[in-house]
């Protein structure tokens, strides 16, 4: 019997890696019946006396972002039940933003892909995953790019 699993929540940059983990999320997901609940950070650039995470971005990115979202669920979880969640944040902040949505939906686990960055990449672009995991009030699942390859069903 699996973990009882209600609601997965899955980071998503609509990259091959994210989108690998995401049906990860979904065979865990029809397992135990929970709800997948997709998320994309839109950047924002720092603006003063802007919040640094946003739940509306009101632009034309937070637009794309939802039919991308949309068009993901329709073609990978016909029969799942899904949410979609687009929120806005400060580059440095996107880690946050997805700790927030968590507590926000109250979620059991999360599931999202690492990019295996290191070295000078890793010093100046962080590690969204690793901040995640560092503030996360649930577990957190995390894939390396090697282990996701051929994961993603056409």
């Amino acid at each position: 019997m699996p973990y009882p699993f209600r609601v997965i929540l899955s980071p998503l940059q609509f990259d091959e890696h994210s989108v690998a983990a995401m049906t990860l999320a979904k065979e865990m997901a029809e397992a135990s019946g929970a709800t997948i609940y997709l998320l994309h950070v839109v950047p924002i650039l720092p603006a003063l006396g802007e919040a640094s995470i946003t739940e509306h971005v009101d632009s034309v990115e937070e637009q794309k972002a939802n039919a991308m979202l949309e068009e993901l669920a329709d073609k990978y979880l016909k029969g799942i039940k899904h949410e979609r969640i687009v929120r806005g944040a400060f580059p440095s902040e996107t880690a946050h933003a997805v700790i927030e949505v968590a507590k926000e939906i109250k979620a059991d686990l999360i599931v999202m892909a690492t990019h295996g960055r290191t070295g000078l990449p890793h010093f100046f672009m962080g590690s969204v995953t690793e901040g995640v995991m560092r503030g996360a009030p649930c577990p957190v699942l995390t894939i390396k790019p090697e282990h996701l390859a051929g994961r993603v069903q056409k």
